[in-house]
Parts: structure tokens; sequence; C-alpha cells
């Protein structure tokens, strides 16, 4: 299928090379119960043997406490295996109550699932027949190109976005932030439709929705009122905004809204931030001195935000600190080594950074695959990682820094940890970040959600 065809001059561009444009213009094992001999790690590439495949014991509790015993995985690719627990989806270091589920992971590595802390499923042409993307190369050419495909895709958006947040949980996804689409174009088809996503897949996936006013808030009229109306009802957890002087060309005016509507319905704030060099700093210290004023320190998120990478390094200091103090936290979705943010120095100032997909197979661009391993691993290619620790670290960034900036508990596999987690074949976490291993098991709650990729269950 192919979305309507329109001539332009321009070649078009990719999407980290538009976005640049438009803006300037390890693990320690889990302390769980060992369980014996050494296991050999399992090879990363044909399919497991009959001996290697994940097996299964029923559980025989009687309907008392769930659970579940993990036998045979080591946490981050711990030399020695070890046997979690699972209580009613909690990882404990007591013994396991009599009849308790047995699943024997033959030596896999155990991984906590990872968080996406900025995703558009509403946009994505994920599982449809390809799509002929046009050329395009400012935001509003991008935009009209949304609503094209919007048009020429037949599957409903609800499904699409299904279909894409499962897959996304299938490769070890337990939690995401949706950015929606809002304006007149769409009304609030797209929130409608990815709430009804999450409801559907909420034995497995925590989700936050964003609107997000992709035309503009105040360059397209009607947007405000959708995104106030959004809010009123209680269907979003975020209101959004974007590039309030690069695209909106209205600062005070656009973040007047957006954080008015914040502030009245008591939802968060997160907001595109394309914007480069000085005009990037403008709208960034407009966004911290709002965020100041209401107090809604703890509530507040900036995305891409392409003026921080290459700050002087007093200057990044300074802005940090006081990231740090406002509450604000920041995402990128590491599109190049220019743009990706500065991850370490930001949080050794206490600023949580989280790590996203951005879009999936969308008009904007044919990549992408809402697979946060894979994404982890994209942040260590454009930050040139060579060194175990600078691999491992890439990883924590879709792990627990996505955790962080949602609130969720860290899933580090120890005991009081929530029992979220994948199984790959490995021989160490470094490894696994470099040749992305099919995703054997992934566990949400203490429950098996997915097997080789596949969604299972509900």
């Amino acid at each position: 299928m192919h979305a309507e065809s329109t001539a332009s001059p321009t070649a078009g561009l990719s999407r980290r090379s538009m976005l640049a444009g438009a803006a300037a213009v390890a693990g320690t094992a889990a302390a769980i119960t060992a369980s014996g001999a050494e296991a050999a790690p399992l090879p990363t590439g044909a399919s497991p043997s009959a001996a290697d495949r994940i097996t299964e014991q029923p559980d025989r509790t009687g309907g008392h406490a769930r659970a579940t015993v993990f036998k045979n995985v080591r946490p981050y690719g711990a030399k020695r295996p070890v046997d979690l627990t699972v209580v009613d989806g909690v990882i404990t270091a007591d013994p396991a109550p009599r009849g308790a589920k047995v699943v024997d992971c033959k030596g896999r590595i155990a991984l906590p699932t990872l968080v996406d802390a900025h995703i558009h499923p509403d946009k994505t042409a994920w599982g449809e027949p390809w799509v002929t993307r046009n050329p395009a190369s400012t935001i509003a050419e991008y935009t009209a190109e949304d609503v094209k495909l919007y048009h020429a895709l037949r599957t409903p958006l609800k499904q699409r976005a299904e279909r894409l947040m499962g897959h996304a949980v299938a490769q070890g996804t337990r939690a995401m932030r949706a950015h929606v689409d809002v304006a007149p174009a769409y009304d609030l088809v797209g929130v409608e439709g990815v709430g009804s996503a999450r409801r559907n897949l909420r034995h497995a996936l925590d989700v936050e929705i964003v609107a997000f006013p992709q035309h503009g808030v105040i360059r397209t009229p009607g947007t405000k009122e959708l995104l106030e109306e959004a809010a009123r009802t209680g269907a979003i957890d975020r209101v959004g905004g974007i590039d309030p002087i690069g695209f909106d060309e209205a600062l005070d005016e656009q973040l007047d809204v957006v954080f008015g509507i914040a502030d009245r319905h008591g939802v968060g704030v997160d907001i595109h931030l394309h914007e480069r060099a000085a005009t990037g700093m403008e709208s960034l210290r407009a966004i911290i001195a709002r965020t100041r004023a209401l107090s809604l320190q703890g509530k507040v998120t900036v995305s891409h935000v392409f003026c921080v990478p290459g700050l002087p390094e007093r200057e990044l200091d300074g802005l940090a600190a006081d990231l740090a103090d406002a509450g604000i936290s920041l995402t990128t979705v590491a599109p190049s080594s220019d743009l990706v943010l500065p991850i370490a120095r930001l949080r050794e100032h206490g600023v949580h950074v989280g790590l996203g997909s951005d879009g999936v197979r969308d008009s904007w661009s044919p990549f992408g695959n809402a697979d946060m391993l894979h994404r982890s691993h994209l942040l260590a290619w454009v930050q040139d990682a060579r060194l175990d620790e600078e691999l491992e670290a890439a990883f924590r960034s879709g792990a627990d820094g996505g955790a962080r900036l949602l609130g969720l508990p860290e899933a580090d596999l120890k005991p009081g940890s929530p029992a979220d987690f994948l199984l790959v074949r490995g021989e160490c976490l470094p490894q696994v970040v470099v040749d992305l291993p099919r995703r054997d098991m992934v566990v949400r709650d203490g429950r098996i959600v997915a097997r080789d990729g596949e969604l299972v269950g509900h």
C-alpha cells in the first residue's frame, strides 16, 4: 500500500537529519538460592535442542499464593546459575511454597525488562503492507505526510497500535510512554486507540499516554481545545508541546496553554524540543521557570533536547543542576553521536534520563522496531562504546533510566524486586547488548507473557 504521492523538488531527508535541521533551523548476580553446578552458556545462533528448551511444571499451590520458581537462570550473565523464586509477582529470598510452579530455564541469562520512555505507537505502519514515503524536509511537511498515511492505512489505528505495543512486550518492554498525536486532523482518535490498546495489554505492559500536539499548539486552531478535553476526561497522563519558538513561534503562549492544562487537571508535561543552540536554551529555561512557578517538580519531561549536547562543560553542569532542582527529566532516542544527550554527566547531577524508540515505521522513517534492547545497542553504537562497563551502561539507560522516569520500581532481580525480566541465551550482558539474541521468554509480574518473540495468554 502506498500513501498518496506528492512531487517535491526537495530530496527526502532522514529522521535524524530532519530533526537536526528543523532544530537548528555487570551487574551483580541476584542474591537468590544458588543451584549447584555452573552452567555453560548456551550458543546464541541456532535454535535450542530439546534438552535446552525451557520446560514448565504446573503450579499446584491450590490457588493460594501465586508462586513460581524459575530454575537455572544467570542474572546479568552470572557464572553460576541460581533459582529465582517469585511469589505474587515479587522476587523473594524465602523458600518456595509447596507445590509452586517450576520453570527450568536451562542456564539462560535473566535481564530486567526495559522501559521505552518515548514512542509514537499511533503513527505506525508496523505489520502493514510496505509504504512508499514521500520527500519531506520540515516538521510541517512531515506532519502533512502523517495525515496522508493515516488515511491510507486500512487497519484501524487501535489495532495497529496494539500490534506494535504487543510486539514491544514480546521483545522485553515492560512499560512505555506513548506520545499520541492530537490535532483537528485526528480529533482524539489516537488517544482513544492507544487507550484501547493499553487496556487490552494491561496484564503485560504499563503505558503512560501523552497528548502530543505534533501540528503545533498555537499554529493549528482547535488543538488547545482538544488537549484540554483529553486532560479533562482523564484519557491522558501528560500533555505535550513542541518547539515553542522554532515551530509554534509562540513561546509564552504555547507554554501558558500546556502548563495551564497540566496545572488545572493534575497531569504531567512532556515537551518535544528539537530547537538547538540559543533558541533551544531559551525554550528550556522558560520550561524550567514554569515548572518551578507551578510547583510541578517531578512531573515535567523534555524530550530530545538537542540544545544540550555540545554545551561547554561548565554550562552543562549549571544547566543540569537547575534541571535536577526543578525535578525535570529528559529523554533521548540516540539519533546520532552529536544529538544524543550526555547521559552520564546529567545523571551525576541527579537528572533522570530515559531512552526511547521514537517513531516506528511511520511516515517519518521506514526504520524502527520498538525493541528497547536494540535501542540500547544503538545508544552504545552512537556513544562509540567499547568497554564492558560502557555497554552495560547503555543497557541500564534502557532499563533503569526509563523506570525512574515513569516512577516505576527498578527490576534489579534482587529480593523485593518486581518479577519483570527476560531470558536470552548468551555469555554475559555486554555480549547480549552487542549480539541482540532472541528473547526466549518475557516475564511480567511473575507470569510468562511472551515466548520466542510472541505474546502468550492474557
